[in-house]
Protein backbone atom coordinates (compact mmCIF):
# COMPACT_ATOMS: atom_id res chain seq x y z
CA UNK A 1 0.00 0.00 0.00
CA UNK A 2 1.30 3.39 -0.59
CA UNK A 3 1.93 5.91 1.86
CA UNK A 4 -1.24 8.22 0.43
CA UNK A 5 -4.61 7.10 -1.10
CA UNK A 6 -6.25 9.81 -2.91
CA UNK A 7 -10.19 10.40 -1.72
CA UNK A 8 -13.04 12.99 -2.55
CA UNK A 9 -16.04 14.15 -0.82
CA UNK A 10 -18.87 14.16 -2.60
CA UNK A 11 -23.31 14.31 -1.73
CA UNK A 12 -26.35 13.96 -3.59
CA UNK A 13 -29.21 15.24 -1.72
CA UNK A 14 -26.83 15.35 1.53
CA UNK A 15 -26.55 11.44 1.42
CA UNK A 16 -22.82 11.81 1.41
CA UNK A 17 -19.90 9.76 0.54
CA UNK A 18 -16.28 8.80 0.60
CA UNK A 19 -14.87 8.76 -3.22
CA UNK A 20 -11.64 6.80 -3.65
CA UNK A 21 -10.39 6.48 -7.37
CA UNK A 22 -8.54 3.38 -8.22
CA UNK A 23 -9.09 2.25 -11.62
CA UNK A 24 -6.86 -0.36 -11.83
CA UNK A 25 -8.32 -2.17 -8.49
CA UNK A 26 -4.96 -1.82 -6.56
CA UNK A 27 -6.55 -0.92 -3.07
CA UNK A 28 -7.98 -3.23 -0.86
CA UNK A 29 -10.36 -1.90 1.23
CA UNK A 30 -11.92 -3.97 3.53
CA UNK A 31 -14.30 -3.64 5.38
CA UNK A 32 -13.32 -2.21 8.68
CA UNK A 33 -10.95 0.22 6.62
CA UNK A 34 -14.12 1.12 4.58
CA UNK A 35 -16.24 1.87 8.47
CA UNK A 36 -12.92 3.82 9.64
CA UNK A 37 -12.79 6.13 6.55
CA UNK A 38 -16.61 6.44 7.08
CA UNK A 39 -16.54 6.97 10.78
CA UNK A 40 -17.72 11.03 11.05
CA UNK A 41 -15.79 10.98 14.41
CA UNK A 42 -12.35 9.35 13.44
CA UNK A 43 -12.55 9.13 10.07
CA UNK A 44 -13.68 11.25 6.68
CA UNK A 45 -17.36 10.62 7.75
CA UNK A 46 -20.08 9.63 5.04
CA UNK A 47 -22.92 7.89 4.93
CA UNK A 48 -20.73 4.68 2.17
CA UNK A 49 -18.01 4.52 0.47
CA UNK A 50 -17.50 4.85 -3.94
CA UNK A 51 -14.91 2.51 -4.32
CA UNK A 52 -14.31 3.64 -8.60
CA UNK A 53 -13.07 1.01 -10.80
CA UNK A 54 -12.61 0.42 -14.14
CA UNK A 55 -14.82 -2.52 -14.93
CA UNK A 56 -12.74 -5.01 -16.37
CA UNK A 57 -10.48 -4.78 -13.50
CA UNK A 58 -13.01 -5.67 -10.68
CA UNK A 59 -14.06 -9.24 -11.10
CA UNK A 60 -17.30 -8.81 -10.16
CA UNK A 61 -18.04 -6.39 -13.13
CA UNK A 62 -15.50 -8.08 -15.68
CA UNK A 63 -18.37 -9.40 -17.47
CA UNK A 64 -20.38 -5.75 -17.76
CA UNK A 65 -17.07 -4.28 -19.15
CA UNK A 66 -18.09 -4.59 -22.71
CA UNK A 67 -21.38 -2.40 -21.85
CA UNK A 68 -19.71 0.13 -19.00
CA UNK A 69 -16.61 1.37 -18.80
CA UNK A 70 -16.52 2.22 -14.97
CA UNK A 71 -17.50 0.16 -12.28
CA UNK A 72 -19.17 0.97 -8.26
CA UNK A 73 -18.03 -0.60 -6.22
CA UNK A 74 -20.00 0.41 -3.59
CA UNK A 75 -20.20 0.15 0.03
CA UNK A 76 -22.07 0.90 3.28
CA UNK A 77 -21.01 2.82 5.91
CA UNK A 78 -20.61 0.03 8.14
CA UNK A 79 -18.17 -1.79 5.48
CA UNK A 80 -21.38 -3.99 4.18
CA UNK A 81 -21.58 -4.17 0.48
CA UNK A 82 -24.54 -3.05 -1.35
CA UNK A 83 -26.02 -3.86 -4.54
CA UNK A 84 -26.98 -0.33 -5.44
CA UNK A 85 -27.02 3.62 -4.33
CA UNK A 86 -29.37 5.82 -5.84
CA UNK A 87 -27.48 9.08 -5.15
CA UNK A 88 -24.62 7.26 -5.38
CA UNK A 89 -24.64 6.97 -8.76
CA UNK A 90 -24.61 10.66 -9.58
CA UNK A 91 -22.24 11.42 -6.86
CA UNK A 92 -20.03 8.43 -9.18
CA UNK A 93 -21.12 10.38 -12.53
CA UNK A 94 -19.81 13.80 -11.17
CA UNK A 95 -16.62 12.06 -10.06
CA UNK A 96 -16.08 10.83 -13.46
CA UNK A 97 -16.71 14.18 -15.23
CA UNK A 98 -14.59 15.85 -12.83
CA UNK A 99 -12.10 13.34 -13.76
CA UNK A 100 -12.04 13.84 -17.36
CA UNK A 101 -13.55 10.56 -17.83
CA UNK A 102 -17.18 11.78 -18.54
CA UNK A 103 -18.50 14.76 -20.32
CA UNK A 104 -22.17 15.99 -20.29
CA UNK A 105 -24.42 13.58 -21.99
CA UNK A 106 -24.81 9.93 -21.57
CA UNK A 107 -22.55 7.93 -19.58
CA UNK A 108 -22.95 3.90 -18.47
CA UNK A 109 -22.01 2.59 -15.27
CA UNK A 110 -21.36 -0.51 -13.72
CA UNK A 111 -23.08 -1.40 -10.41
CA UNK A 112 -23.98 -4.73 -8.61
CA UNK A 113 -27.78 -4.31 -9.49
CA UNK A 114 -26.46 -4.01 -13.11
CA UNK A 115 -26.03 -1.35 -15.74
CA UNK A 116 -27.18 2.16 -15.53
CA UNK A 117 -27.83 4.61 -17.94
CA UNK A 118 -26.56 7.99 -16.41
CA UNK A 119 -27.13 11.44 -18.38
CA UNK A 120 -25.37 14.75 -17.18
CA UNK A 121 -27.26 17.79 -18.05
CA UNK A 122 -25.76 20.75 -19.14
CA UNK A 123 -24.51 23.36 -16.67
CA UNK A 124 -27.14 26.01 -18.06
CA UNK A 125 -29.81 23.37 -17.50
CA UNK A 126 -29.02 23.48 -14.14
CA UNK A 127 -26.60 20.38 -14.02
CA UNK A 128 -28.73 17.92 -12.70
CA UNK A 129 -27.76 14.31 -13.27
CA UNK A 130 -30.37 11.90 -14.25
CA UNK A 131 -29.93 8.12 -13.55
CA UNK A 132 -31.92 5.36 -15.19
CA UNK A 133 -32.71 3.15 -12.28
CA UNK A 134 -34.39 0.02 -13.97
CA UNK A 135 -37.13 -1.46 -13.05
CA UNK A 136 -39.31 -1.71 -9.69
CA UNK A 137 -40.26 -5.67 -8.47
CA UNK A 138 -42.84 -6.02 -6.47
CA UNK A 139 -42.98 -9.21 -4.58
CA UNK A 140 -46.22 -10.36 -3.54
CA UNK A 141 -46.96 -10.87 0.02
CA UNK A 142 -48.03 -8.64 3.21
CA UNK A 143 -45.28 -6.79 5.08
CA UNK A 144 -44.82 -4.73 8.08
CA UNK A 145 -42.83 -2.26 10.08
CA UNK A 146 -43.09 -1.16 13.30
CA UNK A 147 -41.21 1.18 15.53
CA UNK A 148 -41.37 1.33 19.28
CA UNK A 149 -43.38 4.48 20.93
CA UNK A 150 -41.18 7.77 22.00
CA UNK A 151 -41.98 10.84 23.41
CA UNK A 152 -41.03 14.63 22.79
CA UNK A 153 -40.89 16.83 26.08
CA UNK A 154 -40.74 19.82 23.70
CA UNK A 155 -43.81 19.19 22.06
CA UNK A 156 -45.49 17.54 24.75
CA UNK A 157 -45.87 14.26 21.98
CA UNK A 158 -46.05 10.59 22.86
CA UNK A 159 -46.23 8.02 20.68
CA UNK A 160 -47.36 4.83 21.12
CA UNK A 161 -45.43 1.66 19.89
CA UNK A 162 -46.85 1.63 16.14
CA UNK A 163 -47.39 -0.76 13.25
CA UNK A 164 -47.76 0.00 9.96
CA UNK A 165 -48.33 -2.03 6.36
CA UNK A 166 -46.01 -1.38 4.49
CA UNK A 167 -45.22 -2.49 0.34
CA UNK A 168 -42.41 -4.63 -0.41
CA UNK A 169 -40.66 -2.86 -3.38
CA UNK A 170 -36.75 -4.23 -4.68
CA UNK A 171 -35.34 -1.38 -6.92
CA UNK A 172 -32.17 -4.11 -7.40
CA UNK A 173 -31.54 -3.96 -3.39
CA UNK A 174 -34.63 -4.03 -1.05
CA UNK A 175 -37.30 -1.68 0.12
CA UNK A 176 -40.62 -1.64 2.57
CA UNK A 177 -42.33 1.73 1.95
CA UNK A 178 -44.90 2.85 4.90
CA UNK A 179 -47.33 5.57 4.77
CA UNK A 180 -47.67 7.35 7.80
CA UNK A 181 -49.31 10.44 8.96
CA UNK A 182 -46.62 12.00 10.26
CA UNK A 183 -42.58 11.64 10.09
CA UNK A 184 -41.87 11.89 13.28
CA UNK A 185 -43.84 9.06 14.36
CA UNK A 186 -40.46 6.84 12.85
CA UNK A 187 -38.85 8.30 15.99
CA UNK A 188 -35.52 8.61 16.03
CA UNK A 189 -34.32 5.80 13.51
CA UNK A 190 -31.14 4.89 15.62
CA UNK A 191 -32.09 1.16 14.98
CA UNK A 192 -33.59 -0.88 12.32
CA UNK A 193 -37.31 -0.76 12.57
CA UNK A 194 -38.64 -4.61 12.92
CA UNK A 195 -40.21 -5.94 9.58
CA UNK A 196 -42.37 -9.04 9.33
CA UNK A 197 -42.32 -11.78 8.36
CA UNK A 198 -38.19 -12.16 8.40
CA UNK A 199 -38.30 -14.09 5.29
CA UNK A 200 -39.48 -11.18 3.52
CA UNK A 201 -35.98 -9.70 3.55
CA UNK A 202 -33.22 -12.39 4.81
CA UNK A 203 -30.67 -9.81 4.28
CA UNK A 204 -32.42 -6.81 5.60
CA UNK A 205 -34.23 -3.76 4.40
CA UNK A 206 -34.38 -0.21 3.70
CA UNK A 207 -37.14 1.20 5.39
CA UNK A 208 -39.19 4.27 4.59
CA UNK A 209 -41.64 6.47 5.90
CA UNK A 210 -43.56 8.19 4.05
CA UNK A 211 -46.23 11.18 3.73
CA UNK A 212 -48.32 13.06 1.57
CA UNK A 213 -47.59 17.19 0.44
CA UNK A 214 -49.80 17.33 -2.46
CA UNK A 215 -51.11 15.73 -5.67
CA UNK A 216 -48.23 13.32 -6.78
CA UNK A 217 -45.54 14.82 -4.47
CA UNK A 218 -44.65 12.87 -1.15
CA UNK A 219 -41.95 13.38 1.72
CA UNK A 220 -39.71 10.70 3.05
CA UNK A 221 -37.39 9.60 5.85
CA UNK A 222 -35.61 6.39 5.56
CA UNK A 223 -33.03 4.21 7.51
CA UNK A 224 -30.55 2.76 5.20
CA UNK A 225 -29.57 -1.03 5.95
CA UNK A 226 -25.47 -0.56 7.13
CA UNK A 227 -26.09 3.29 7.56
CA UNK A 228 -28.69 4.37 10.04
CA UNK A 229 -31.11 6.98 8.83
CA UNK A 230 -29.51 9.13 6.35
CA UNK A 231 -30.23 12.43 4.72
CA UNK A 232 -31.23 11.18 1.28
CA UNK A 233 -31.65 7.65 -0.76
CA UNK A 234 -32.42 7.35 -4.35
CA UNK A 235 -33.12 3.70 -4.75
CA UNK A 236 -35.54 4.63 -1.64
CA UNK A 237 -37.24 7.51 -3.08
CA UNK A 238 -37.61 5.37 -6.54
CA UNK A 239 -39.70 2.57 -4.26
CA UNK A 240 -41.60 5.20 -2.66
CA UNK A 241 -42.44 7.05 -5.65
CA UNK A 242 -43.64 3.44 -7.12
CA UNK A 243 -45.24 2.53 -4.24
CA UNK A 244 -47.16 6.33 -3.76
CA UNK A 245 -48.21 5.33 -7.56
CA UNK A 246 -50.02 1.88 -6.97
CA UNK A 247 -51.42 3.60 -3.62
CA UNK A 248 -53.24 5.99 -5.90
CA UNK A 249 -54.08 3.78 -8.34
CA UNK A 250 -51.59 4.60 -11.04
CA UNK A 251 -49.94 2.04 -13.20
CA UNK A 252 -48.01 3.20 -16.29
CA UNK A 253 -48.08 0.05 -17.91
CA UNK A 254 -51.56 -0.11 -18.29
CA UNK A 255 -52.06 3.39 -18.88
CA UNK A 256 -49.57 4.35 -21.28
CA UNK A 257 -49.10 7.16 -19.87
CA UNK A 258 -45.41 8.20 -17.79
CA UNK A 259 -46.01 9.16 -14.12
CA UNK A 260 -43.50 11.28 -12.18
CA UNK A 261 -43.89 12.26 -8.62
CA UNK A 262 -41.74 14.59 -6.31
CA UNK A 263 -40.31 13.28 -3.34
CA UNK A 264 -38.63 15.14 -0.61
CA UNK A 265 -36.00 14.31 1.73
CA UNK A 266 -34.41 15.44 4.51
CA UNK A 267 -31.26 16.40 2.39
CA UNK A 268 -32.99 18.14 -0.66
CA UNK A 269 -35.94 16.77 -3.09
CA UNK A 270 -35.30 14.41 -6.01
CA UNK A 271 -37.61 13.77 -9.45
CA UNK A 272 -39.18 10.30 -10.02
CA UNK A 273 -40.51 9.36 -13.50
CA UNK A 274 -42.13 5.63 -13.65
CA UNK A 275 -42.40 4.96 -17.85
CA UNK A 276 -44.63 2.86 -19.31
CA UNK A 277 -42.55 0.45 -20.17
CA UNK A 278 -41.54 0.33 -16.37
CA UNK A 279 -38.49 2.38 -16.54
CA UNK A 280 -37.78 4.59 -13.57
CA UNK A 281 -35.66 7.70 -13.71
CA UNK A 282 -34.37 9.56 -11.30
CA UNK A 283 -33.20 13.28 -11.58
CA UNK A 284 -31.08 15.23 -8.83
CA UNK A 285 -28.19 17.19 -7.73
CA UNK A 286 -24.83 15.80 -7.15
CA UNK A 287 -21.91 17.76 -5.87
CA UNK A 288 -18.30 17.39 -4.83
CA UNK A 289 -17.05 19.24 -2.31
CA UNK A 290 -13.73 18.23 -1.40
CA UNK A 291 -10.59 16.22 -2.57
CA UNK A 292 -7.27 15.14 -0.67
CA UNK A 293 -5.28 12.09 0.56
CA UNK A 294 -6.04 9.70 3.02
CA UNK A 295 -2.76 8.60 5.53
CA UNK A 296 -2.54 5.08 4.84
CA UNK A 297 -0.21 4.57 8.04
CA UNK A 298 -3.35 5.93 9.93
CA UNK A 299 -5.75 3.63 8.25
CA UNK A 300 -3.53 0.86 8.68
CA UNK A 301 -3.03 1.52 12.86
CA UNK A 302 -7.24 1.48 13.00
CA UNK A 303 -7.89 -1.65 11.06
CA UNK A 304 -8.27 -3.83 13.70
Amino acid sequence: MSTRIAFLKGHGTENDFVIVPDPDNAIELSPAAVAALCDRRAGIGGDGLLHVVRSAAHPEAQHLADRAEWFMDYRNGDGSIAEMCGNGVRVFARYLQRAGHAGEGDLAVATRGGVKTVHIAKAEAGGDITVGMGKAILPEGDVTVSVAGHHWPERDLDVADHLWPARNVNMGNPHAVAFVDDLDEAGALLAPPPFSPASAYPGGVNVEFVVDRGPNHVAMRVHERGAGETRSCGTGACAVAVAAARRDGVDPSATGTPVTYTVDLPGGRLVITERPDGEIEMTGPAVIVAEGDIDADWLETVIP
